[in-house]
């Protein structure tokens, strides 16, 4: 949410949003998002929860009333797991000991050293997974269940059935279908159409190149552009001219 503050108060061209926030925002939390457009999305996030592999939990309910990282206080990460949850009958705040961090990195060290019993987060190759997950101890995964996964898509239809794929991360020998969202490259109102434009042409270009050499960049396309915004008329009117132009606006 912070860098939506930013972009509102134009002190930042451009940023990266989480789904969840630029959902929010969308829908008018805050006083809207007058000004504000959608420039590319960069890649999803699926949501789960890591522990220690040598701990006993097995899945999400096996947390309740433990001390669970959740990220950040104010992030778009929070904010998701927020959505999950509540679609599984459960409160963040009420049902765990919720801990906000004030830096995100200090997440995993404290599910190493027992502080925490899991840490959320999302997305391939995370930071926060990958420092559990190549510990000596490494990481189990906790995702909802089949049938969870049917009642929060139901009760948050901003979210999207998204899976892991099998050795995303060290230890993980299978795929893990689990709830999460995308994250999304947001402009400040104002920003010039030919500047937009041009980012996007020049990310359009090279999609083949930057996915070669950043994995998550393989995602950071125009057709899963299309694919993941709520709306059309959300994107940047400079975006909307270059799908024009390549005839991709249908």
């Amino acid at each position: 949410m912070e860098n939506l503050a930013l972009l509102r108060e134009g002190k930042l061209d451009i940023a990266l949003v989480q789904g969840e926030a630029l959902q929010e925002v969308f829908s008018g939390y805050g006083g809207g998002a007058p000004g504000l457009g959608i420039i590319i999305a960069m890649y999803s996030s699926p949501g789960m929860f890591a522990v220690r592999k040598d701990s006993p939990y097995r899945s999400i309910r096996d947390l309740v009333g433990k001390p669970v990282a959740f990220g950040a206080a104010g992030s778009g990460l929070v904010i998701m797991a927020r959505s999950v949850l509540d679609g599984m009958g459960l409160d963040q705040d009420r049902d765990f000991e919720a801990l906000y961090l004030e830096h995100a990195a200090d997440g995993p060290a404290m599910v190493l050293d027992n502080r925490a019993a899991a840490l959320w987060g999302g997305g391939i190759n995370w930071p926060g997974f990958e420092a559990i997950a190549t510990s000596p101890s490494g990481a189990r995964f906790l995702v909802p269940g089949p049938g969870e996964i049917d009642r929060i898509l139901a009760r948050h239809p901003a979210l999207w059935r998204l899976t892991v794929p099998a050795n995303s991360y060290p230890g993980q020998d299978r795929p893990l279908d689990t709830v999460g969202s995308w994250s999304f490259v947001l402009a400040r109102p104002g920003l010039p159409d030919s500047v937009a434009y041009r980012i996007v042409r020049a990310l359009r270009q090279n999609e083949a190149l930057l996915a070669a050499r950043l994995v998550q960049a393989r995602e950071t396309t125009l057709a899963n552009t299309l694919a993941a915004v709520p709306r059309r008329d959300l994107l940047h009117p400079g975006v909307r001219r270059y799908l024009r132009e390549i005839g991709m606006d249908q």
